[in-house]
């Protein structure tokens, strides 16, 4: 399924991915932000379960901000599996 997300707080300002019934995280693609840092990540993600980059991403910080761009996939994350009946 394919899940579209807004962030808040950070240079990126969204991002798109698709995620099938294992869980499993699919062409990722942030809006805008650091480009080699999300690209990095996008590329790190993929083939990757839900879970995994979730425990990896979540609460990273970007400089002072309480949230960064993985941080924010994370969040991303955790709704699309909540929406999908499948908490994190």
């Amino acid at each position: 399924m394919h899940y579209q997300a807004n962030f808040r707080g950070t240079c990126a300002v969204g991002v798109e991915f698709d995620m099938d019934e294992e869980r499993v995280v699919r062409n990722v693609t942030f809006h805008r932000g650091c480009s080699g840092n999300t690209q990095g990540v996008a590329l790190l993600a993929n083939g990757r379960p839900a879970d995994e980059l979730i425990h990896l991403l979540r609460g990273v910080h970007c400089g002072f901000r309480p949230t960064s761009c993985p941080d924010q996939f994370a969040r991303a994350l955790e709704k699309a599996l909540e929406e999908t009946g499948k908490k994190a």
